[in-house]
């Protein structure tokens, strides 16, 4: 699969995957720093932003992509950052090819199984009818009817687009998410661990990581650190930006 993508900078390679319903463009702030010391590639994960489309899903996938996106861009190893179900996707594919990557960045998730906190988000969306709606307003007020945290809502509008026919899009695969959620938010087995140095990032608002899943951390990255950021949530690169990008230049660096 041909993912879009974003170079910028020089430098050896990063490579930065998205969360749920995100896009590389959620990340520009960021790689406007990083980019200063790093080439930093920005993509797209399937079933999201300009990437394809597909009916299937799943963490073995988004590894085979990262690993075909290796391929293509000729990079024989790199570090990684992974948000959320871009971080499940960075650790799984860590423990496949941890040949292939440098060091490891993992922001606000962990290698384990989460219980459904998206149930409202998948209901909001598909309660929009795209065919009729007019406005970015109307759609928006639809979402509002089930979505209470403003910025959850401003974050699915990034996503909302018009197609060539002047018809509104989702940029993220609703009903491909929607039907492999459950998949989304497990986590693979392994049989290994990586051995590699690996950043957790936690938000000091979010209970993404905590201490029921200290042993799988463990278990499957035995050379991590944590590091917490005040003063941010669960999109830790958002809502704290410049103490994110400190945090994981230092690590970078170490």
């Amino acid at each position: 699969m041909q993912l879009n993508f974003k170079q910028s900078g020089q430098g050896e390679a990063l490579i930065i995957l998205h969360g749920l319903m995100g896009s590389l463009d959620n990340w520009q702030s960021v790689v406007k720093v990083l980019s200063e010391f790093y080439t930093v590639y920005t993509l797209d994960q399937r079933n999201h932003g300009k990437s394809p489309h597909s009916d299937v899903f799943s963490y073995d996938l988004l590894a085979a992509d990262l690993l075909d996106f290796m391929d293509q861009q000729q990079l024989a190893k790199a570090s990684i950052i992974g948000h959320s179900m871009g971080g499940k996707a960075a650790m799984h594919f860590a423990l496949l090819q941890p040949e292939r990557v440098n060091k490891l960045i993992v922001s606000d998730i962990s290698p384990s199984a989460y219980e459904d906190r998206h149930n409202l988000v998948f209901k909001a969306l598909k309660a929009v009818d795209l065919a009729t709606a007019r406005t970015r307003e109307e759609v928006q007020h639809v979402i509002e009817q089930f979505i209470d945290e403003q910025s959850t809502v401003l974050f699915l509008m990034k996503g909302l687009y018009r197609d060539a026919n002047n018809q509104f899009q989702w940029r993220f695969n609703v009903p491909a998410l929607d039907a492999h959620y459950i998949d989304i938010s497990d986590f693979p087995e392994h049989s290994n661990n990586f051995s590699g140095k690996t950043l957790f990032v936690k938000g000091e608002n979010s209970d993404y990581i905590n201490a029921s899943n200290y042993p799988d951390i463990i278990r499957y990255f035995p050379q991590h650190d944590i590091a917490e950021i005040p003063n941010a949530g669960h999109w830790v690169h958002a809502d704290n930006p410049n103490q994110f990008c400190q945090v994981v230049l230092d690590f970078l660096k170490s």
